[in-house]
C-alpha cells in the first residue's frame, strides 16, 4: 500500500510520524452485462449468409468476453480444406458485413470486438454427414469402435474395423473423433531414385 506525507516518520511508528490516508484506488467502470447468447444469435444472422455466399460452411461461432472487449471466433470449412488465403478473404468479408450492419443501426455488440476466423482442427467432433465425408480415409473412433472411414454419404458411414466392414447409419452414429496416426519408420516409403542418380553421377569421376 502506498502512503504519502510521511515526512518525519520514524521506524516503529514513534511519536512525530505523520500519516495521511491512502488515496482511493481508481477503478475502471464495470462493463455492462450483455446477454451473450442473444448477441451470438444476432452476430450469426449477419455472418452465416456471408460465409455461405463465399462457398463455405459455418462450422462454429462462439462469443466470449476478454475484459472490455468481445471475442468472436468463427470456424469455417469446405470440401478440400481451407487455406490461409481463404481465411483472410472470408475474414475481411465478415468484418465488412458486421461494420455495415452496425452502421445501418443494428446493435450487434456493445463496444469493441476482436474477430478470429479459422478452420476446424482434427480434434473437432464429427457430427454432420459433411464431416464424415471430408474424413474418408482417416482412422476414426466412434461408438466404441476404431476403424478407417472408407465411405460416407447422407445415409451413413462405412468403417473398416480390422478388416471387417461395418455400415453405420447416422441414426445410430454418435460423434466421431479422428485418431492421430504416426507412421512407423520401417513402414515409411523412401524414394531411392535420387540416391541412385547421385551414385551414377559419381561413377567415372577422377
Amino acid at each position: 500500500m502506498t502512503q504519502r506525507g510521511r515526512a518525519g516518520a520514524r521506524p516503529g511508528g514513534r511519536p512525530g510520524a505523520r500519516r495521511t490516508r491512502p488515496e482511493p484506488e481508481t477503478r475502471n467502470p464495470t462493463p455492462p452485462r450483455v446477454d451473450l447468447a442473444a448477441a451470438r444469435a444476432r452476430v450469426r444472422e449477419v455472418v452465416e449468409p456471408v460465409v455461405t455466399k463465399a462457398g463455405y460452411d459455418l462450422e462454429d461461432l462462439t462469443l466470449s468476453r476478454a475484459g472490455r472487449r468481445h471475442v468472436v471466433r468463427i470456424l469455417i470449412d469446405t470440401d478440400g480444406g481451407i487455406s490461409l488465403d481463404d481465411v483472410a478473404v472470408v475474414s475481411r468479408e465478415i468484418s465488412g458485413a458486421l461494420d455495415a450492419a452496425e452502421e445501418a443501426g443494428r446493435e450487434l455488440l456493445a463496444g469493441e470486438y476482436q474477430l478470429e476466423v479459422g478452420s476446424p482442427g482434427v480434434d473437432r467432433p464429427l457430427t454432420e454427414p459433411r464431416h464424415w465425408r471430408r474424413n474418408v480415409g482417416r482412422l476414426v473412433a466412434v461408438n466404441g469402435l476404431t476403424g478407417r472411414v472408407t465411405a460416407a454419404d447422407d445415409a451413413g458411414v462405412t468403417l473398416d474395423v480390422d478388416g471387417t466392414i461395418r455400415e453405420l447409419g447416422f441414426a445410430e452414429l454418435g460423434a466421431g473423433k479422428v485418431q492421430i496416426e504416426f507412421k512407423r519408420m520401417d513402414e515409411a516409403e523412401f524414394d531411392e531414385s535420387d540416391d541412385e542418380e547421385d551414385d551414377d553421377e559419381g561413377e567415372g569421376e577422377e
